[in-house]
């Protein structure tokens, strides 16, 4: 759970997730939507991959990214007992 909450704490990863829920993306499209250098963008996937929180698939020359619908679900499954632990504790 660290490693998710690292890769959630940066900004870009977190705007890359965004543009991930319209679909999936190649590494070269989501560069494209920054104002930064490929090695970076590829250091900030690598984080999100580590994290699960993105999956990626080779197609021909390319490589694909798409959110892993799996652990968001579990994340948000979390939140929502701990909100829920929360309303019942202040009744």
């Amino acid at each position: 759970m660290n490693a998710i909450f690292k890769a959630l704490n940066d900004p870009t990863r977190r705007e890359i997730i965004n543009l991930l829920k319209k679909g999936d993306l190649t590494a070269g499209e989501i560069a494209d939507k920054f104002d930064m250098t490929k090695p970076s963008i590829s250091h900030h996937l690598d984080i999100l991959k580590q994290a699960d929180l993105v999956l990626n698939l080779k197609k021909g020359q390319f490589i694909y990214y798409s959110l892993n619908m799996t652990v968001l679900d579990e994340i948000i499954d979390w939140l929502t007992s701990i909100n829920k632990k929360i309303k019942t504790n202040k009744k």
